[in-house]
C-alpha cells in the first residue's frame, strides 16, 4: 500500500518534460501473476509520427497532463529489485524468504504468492479510484505524480495493484515494484524508488478458529465508525485483525535486523486503511519510521469480490530497510553501475552480513541561486524537478535557503542552495557552472521566474 505518504508537487514543463518528439522503445512486461519476470531495460528514443509517447510496447496519446520526464522514462524496466545481489534484490529476498518459511497453506506450500514483475504503468483508477482515494485528495495533484496523460500514470505505489489482486481470487499476496513519485532532493528522496506491498485476506472461520468459544464471533455488524475500527467491522475482528498484522511485522523486522529489536506503532491516516499505523524500529539508538499498515477499508474488500472476508495491508520502502540495513548514506547509489559499490553486495548467501563500505567521498560543489517567484502556479517541487531533469545523479540535494517578501511589491523571492556530487568520481566547477547556468536559464523559460543571478 503507499505507505509512508510523503506527497510531492511539479508542474509541467516544455522541455524537460517529455517533448512530443520523444519516443521511448520497450518491451511491454506481464500486466499480473508474473512473478519474478522483469521488464528489459533497452530503450531508445526516436521520432514518432504523432504526439504519443511509447513505453513498454504500448502507445499514450500526451495532452494537458503529461509531465513524465525523459529523465524518469530512462528509469523505467531498470527493475533493480530483480538484479540479483544488488541491496534491493537482497532485501526483496529476505522478506519473500521469510514469508515462504513461516507463512503456510493446508498443504504444506507458501500462503503468500509474490509479484515482482507487474508494469508500472498504470491507469488512474487503479493507483487512485480503486483504492478509494478521494477527488480532491492532495496525492492526485498533477504536481505530485508523474503522468503519461489525464488516464494513464506511472504509480505512485504498489497498492495501485491491490484491487486487481484481490479480485482475481488471492487472499495473501506480496507486490513488489518501482514507484515513481515527485519529491524534494536529498540523500534520502529519489524520485524512483521500490515499494513492497502485503496484504492478507481472513474468513471468518480463518479469523476466530483458533479462538476459544469463537464460534459465536462475526466479522461484520450494522455499527458505528470510530477511531479504533470501521462501521461494518465488530471490534473482535478489528483486534484480531490488528494483532495479527503487527505479530507478522515484528517478527518480519526481527528477522531482518535482529532480536532485541525495539519495535513502537504509531497511529496515522491512510485513505484506503483504518485503523491504520506507521512502524518505527529503533536501530543503533535512533528511531526511525521503516513501514506503514493498517486494517483494510472494507469497501475496497466488497468491490473486488471478496465481501465475506476482512483483511489488512501495508506497505514498506526497501531503500529505506536497505539504507539502514547496510549502512548506505545516499539513496543515489542504488543506481550506481560501479563496480566498487555492486561487488559489495556478492555474498554466499542472502543473509550474509554486509556493512556498506563507502567509496572516496569526492568533495562537493556548492552554488546558489535566486529568483522572485512568479504571482500563480509555482511550487517548489516544479523547481526540485527542473533541477533533477538537468542535472540529474550529480544532484545531491536542494535546499530552500531563504524566503523573503518585499515590503512594498508583496513579491516573494527564493533562494536556493544546490549540492553537486557525483558519488564516483571529482566534479569539476567547470562542469558544474555549465549545469547551474542551464538550470537558471531553464527556470527563467519555464517556471516564469524573475531571475537574481
Amino acid at each position: 500500500m503507499a505507505m509512508l505518504w510523503k506527497f510531492m508537487r511539479v508542474a509541467k514543463y516544455s522541455k524537460t518534460a517529455l517533448s512530443p518528439k520523444v519516443k521511448v522503445r520497450g518491451i511491454p512486461t506481464h500486466s499480473r501473476h508474473s512473478s519474478s519476470k522483469s521488464v528489459p531495460s533497452d530503450f531508445t528514443a526516436s521520432a514518432p509520427c504523432s504526439n504519443t509517447v511509447e513505453l513498454l510496447g504500448k502507445s499514450y496519446p500526451q495532452d494537458d497532463y503529461s509531465n513524465v520526464t525523459e529523465k524518469i522514462l530512462s528509469k523505467v524496466g531498470k527493475n533493480l529489485h530483480n538484479r540479483k545481489h544488488h541491496p534491493l534484490w537482497l532485501i526483496k529476498e529476505q522478506v519473500k524468504e521469510h514469508f515462504y518459511k513461516h507463512y503456510l497453506g493446508r498443504l504444506g506450500t507458501p500462503l503468500f504468492s509474490v509479484y515482482d514483475g507487474l508494469s508500472p504503468v498504470v491507469t488512474v483508477q487503479q493507483n487512485f479510484d480503486s483504492l478509494l482515494i478521494p477527488q480532491n485528495h492532495a496525492s492526485r495533484r498533477k504536481e505530485d505524480n508523474y503522468y503519461l496523460n489525464r488516464e494513464h500514470m506511472l504509480r505512485a505505489h504498489t497498492s495501485a495493484h491491490q484491487w486487481d489482486l484481490i479480485h482475481s481470487g488471492l487472499d495473501a499476496f506480496l507486490a513488489v515494484g518501482d514507484v515513481y513519485r515527485r519529491d524534494t532532493i536529498d540523500n534520502t528522496h529519489y524520485p524512483v524508488f521500490h515499494q513492497m506491498e502485503g496484504v492478507r485476506l481472513f474468513s471468518c472461520h480463518e479469523l476466530f478458529s483458533s479462538i476459544k468459544d469463537g464460534e459465536g464471533l462475526q466479522l461484520f455488524e450494522q455499527g458505528h465508525r470510530t477511531a479504533h475500527k470501521q462501521e461494518c467491522h465488530t471490534m473482535e475482528a478489528v483486534r484480531l485483525v490488528e494483532f495479527n498484522l503487527k505479530q507478522v511485522l515484528t517478527k518480519l523486522m526481527t528477522h531482518i535486523f535482529g532480536d532485541g529489536l525495539q519495535v513502537r506503532w504509531v497511529d496515522c491516516y491512510f485513505p484506503f486503511t483504518h485503523p491504520s499505523f506507521e512502524m518505527e524500529i529503533n536501530f543503533q539508538g535512533e528511531w526511525m519510521e521503516v513501514l506503514g499498515c493498517g486494517v483494510m477499508e472494507q469497501q475496497l474488500v466488497n468491490s473486488a469480490g471478496a465481501q465475506d472476508k476482512i483483511g489488512w495491508a501495508f506497505g514498506l520502502g526497501l531503500e529505506r530497510l536497505a539504507m539502514i540495513l547496510y549502512d548506505i548514506p545516499d539513496i543515489r547509489l542504488f543506481w550506481s553501475e560501479d563496480e566498487r559499490f555492486l561487488k559489495q553486495f556478492i555474498g554466499p548467501h542472502i543473509w550474509q552480513k554486509i556493512k556498506f563500505q563507502p567509496l572516496s567521498r569526492y568533495p562537493p560543489l556548492i552554488n546558489d541561486i535566486s529568483f522572485w517567484l512568479p504571482s500563480e502556479t509555482y511550487s517548489q517541487n516544479d523547481f526540485y524537478d527542473l533541477v533533477r531533469s538537468i542535472g540529474g545523479d550529480l544532484i545531491e540535494k536542494v535546499v530552500l535557503l531563504d524566503e523573503f517578501a518585499h515590503p512594498k511589491t508583496k513579491k516573494v523571492s527564493h533562494c536556493y542552495r544546490i549540492v553537486y556530487r557525483h558519488p564516483e568520481r571529482t566534479l569539476t566547477q567547470d562542469e558544474v557552472h555549465h549545469i547551474h547556468r542551464a538550470i537558471e536559464e531553464s527556470a527563467v523559460r519555464e517556471l516564469g521566474v524573475e531571475g537574481r543571478f
